[in-house]
């Protein structure tokens, strides 16, 4: 579940977002690769088993337990699902983090329901056959984004893992908040968010706000897959930050 993608130097935690996988970050791998020692990891239920219990909680045990052995202060940097399991993980254990960069998720969904965007996925067509029907079903960018997640089997490319969990992690999402978690927190932040996106609108700058050391970057005509969408933009951003922090 923890991949050492090589590196050298301070440790750099890749977390992927709801439905990714460890693999949705290979683009970015080789120029991370110049700043510290690289490690990528798929979240429970992702290709493997889910917790009991699908609260951030146990997904955030879960992560203690597989990166017990990085035993230097890591960079952690997520998208989505895995930059709030990020900031949460830092809340817990703050010795363990020595900054973090948060893409495109805010605090606090409460009031929102994913039934029918499981809906949505229990339609999909699968298995799709190849390649080309993943990218002209999904698109060239969420094509490639879950050509790097689903499994690949003799009729080609299904889901990870079962919607139900999908959905059940997104659910819990609307019962309550972690702006709690996020205040506790005063490693460096840098805060990506996408100009058309699924997050709550000025939740992401108000967490620069309330942070001692946070920068949030808006970045125009991009939506929840920067690092996808607008690739130049996410490099130049995480890596003036990495500079900064002198990792």
């Amino acid at each position: 579940m923890l991949y050492d993608e090589g590196g050298a130097g301070a440790p750099i935690l890749l977390l992927h977002g709801l439905m990714g996988s460890a693999r949705t970050w290979r683009s970015q791998l080789d120029w991370l690769r110049e700043f510290g020692h690289v490690y990528t990891f798929d979240a429970a239920g992702h290709g493997r088993p889910a917790p009991d219990e699908l609260t951030t909680e146990a997904f955030v045990a879960d992560l203690e337990a597989a990166t017990a052995r990085i035993t230097e202060p890591m960079v952690v940097i997520g998208h989505s699902m895995g930059a709030l399991h990020g900031w949460v993980y830092t809340a817990a254990h703050p010795e363990r983090v020595r900054a973090l960069v948060v893409e495109d998720i805010a605090p606090d969904f409460r009031g929102r329901t994913a039934a029918h965007w499981a809906a949505m996925i229990e339609a999909w067509p699968q298995p799709f056959a190849d390649e080309a029907a993943m990218v002209e079903f999904f698109g060239p960018v969420a094509g490639r984004y879950f050509l790097d997640s689903f499994e690949r089997g003799p009729e080609g490319y299904r889901l990870h893992g079962e919607v139900a969990t999908f959905r059940d992690i997104s659910e819990e999402w609307g019962t309550r908040d972690f702006w709690a978690e996020w205040k506790s927190i005063t490693v460096p932040a840098l805060l990506i968010e996408g100009e058309d996106t699924i997050t709550p609108p000025g939740q992401m700058r108000e967490m620069a706000a309330v942070h001692p050391d946070a920068r949030h970057v808006l970045v125009p005509g991009a939506g929840h897959l920067i690092h996808d969408e607008k690739p130049e933009v996410y490099r130049a951003e995480v890596e003036a930050f990495l500079r900064r922090i002198r990792i």
